[in-house]
């Protein structure tokens, strides 16, 4: 069960438990949500607090030798690397056919009104599977722009109530520029592909999409030197002159090649360069095909010239790069969900994470304390005392990312739709967030009856790969 593709039942929690109201700092008149006050909503406020803020927890090799990790022992992740040159029809159509299942249940179109029987089925009948060949040559192509990743071929946004129109059923993740792909299928319409990424398979839409040789995907991404994305996102330098890569968004974590020995007296898309680094950019050419331009990324843009060292100061300062930005089921709204938040936090340090936080939070790659039915309260309380900045816990649907603790109570920064907690008078009172917040953990409702503690299913501790043991969570 995931925060992407899992029906949203769960509800953030907000106010204390009975027992633990003391030990929350009530919140200046007008914030608005009890115990939170501006302080917390500060980076610096968490970093100060750190013993070792600034000391590197996983160096770049541990690093890469985590994420080698990953890719050969998740399942969830795709090695494109080492696809064989061809794909048979049994592999395709179980990309296609577990990505998602033919609705089940009434869905409801932007207006409120259901959508016909005979739309779903013409949705479903793009998918075109009758015509997926029995063996195909493996093909490749690189994102041009951020483009949504759909369960179905079809822009139609669908939702499970009349009153629902934030959760798209449809709506699965995102793909950024420069991010490799396997081309698998097309659908019936010809406007979309069903493509693998190294974290994802689901459909996009062919113009989001340039298609060229193995060795020229995989070259632009092994490209040296390069920048990596260090804020929440940032846009390249206006151009008429090469609209493809003209203020095209670039999301945390999102490397790009430098053009370091572009000519300093040669101007780059009708401006001079000297105030920005000459990027170079995958474009789609007229017939589909792969290109490369430049394009110029500010100087005073976030960005680094290589990841971010693996700190407690980093994650923290990443994290709090996306405070306040909208919740996107699914990577909507031109932002992300909470298993995107957090992967794109670790992304622009270099570490790499499954899609989905049920992927997330039982990957072979992490170290990891797993909680079963057989973990009483307060087992579960003491590991959630004991969480470090970094951590992350994860509960049916959601994960959120440790950042502190005051008074020994662990706070955490996460990507919510809604905040469910205690009034002063003993009953449930709902909150709508929407949005990247930071809030305290022991409050956090799950239910009437369970807390989130109560509801833990792992604290996942990046770390170094040779480590087997779980982390010291007492």
């Amino acid at each position: 069960m995931t925060c992407l593709r899992f029906p949203i039942t769960v509800l953030l929690a907000l106010a204390a438990l009975p027992s633990f109201a003391r030990e929350t700092p009530s919140a200046p008149a007008g914030l608005g949500l009890p115990g939170v006050g501006e302080q917390q909503l500060a980076a610096e406020f968490w970093i100060a607090r750190q013993a070792h803020a600034n000391r590197v927890v996983l160096d770049r090799e541990e690093i890469l030798a985590q994420n080698a990790k990953l890719m050969r022992e998740d399942q969830s992740m795709h090695d494109l690397r080492n696809l064989p040159p061809g794909l048979d029809r049994q592999r395709v159509s179980g990309w296609i056919e577990n990505l998602a299942d033919a609705p089940q249940s009434p869905l409801y179109d932007v207006d409120g009104k259901a959508v016909a029987t005979e739309v779903l089925q013409a949705i479903l009948a793009n998918r075109n599977l009758h015509a997926i060949p029995e063996s195909q040559a493996t093909r490749y192509g690189l994102v041009v722009e951020r483009a949504d990743l759909r369960g179905f071929p079809s822009r139609l946004r669908v939702f499970r109530s009349d009153d629902d129109t934030d959760i798209d059923r449809f709506q699965e993740s995102a793909e950024f520029p420069g991010t490799p792909l396997v081309i698998a299928h097309e659908s019936a319409d010809g406007d979309w592909w069903f493509v693998v990424s190294p974290r994802y398979a689901a459909w996009i839409e062919k113009r989001h999409v340039a298609t060229g040789s193995a060795d020229q995907v995989f070259g632009y991404v092994d490209k040296t030197p390069y920048r990596i994305v260090t804020g929440a996102s940032v846009r390249t330098v206006f151009t008429r002159e090469a609209p493809a890569v003209s203020e095209l968004q670039l999301d945390m974590g999102v490397r790009v090649p430098v053009l370091a020995d572009w000519p300093p007296d040669m101007p780059v898309n009708g401006q001079h360069a000297y105030t920005a680094h000459v990027i170079e950019l995958p474009t789609r050419a007229a017939d589909g095909s792969l290109a490369f331009a430049p394009a110029l990324l500010q100087k005073n843009a976030d960005s680094a010239a290589d990841y971010l060292p693996l700190t407690r100061a980093n994650i923290i300062r990443q994290a709090f790069k996306f405070l306040g930005e909208r919740y996107g089921w699914g990577h909507a709204y031109n932002a992300r969900d909470c298993s995107g938040f957090v992967a794109e936090v670790y992304r622009s340090m270099g570490v790499l994470m499954p899609r989905n936080t049920g992927d997330q939070g039982v990957s072979p790659a992490f170290g990891k304390r797993k909680f079963t039915d057989a973990d009483d309260r307060a087992l579960r309380y003491k590991a959630a005392r004991a969480t470090q900045v970094g951590d992350l816990i994860y509960i049916p649907g959601h994960v959120m990312l440790a950042i502190g603790s005051l008074k020994g109570d662990p706070w955490v920064i996460h990507d919510t739709t809604g905040i469910t907690y205690r009034s002063s008078g003993g009953s449930l009172a709902r909150a709508t967030l929407n949005s990247v917040s930071v809030t305290p953990l022991v409050p956090l409702r799950f239910n009437d009856e369970d807390s989130y503690i109560d509801r833990m299913r792992s604290i996942v501790r990046i770390r170094h790969p040779s480590a087997t043991e779980a982390p010291t969570l007492q």
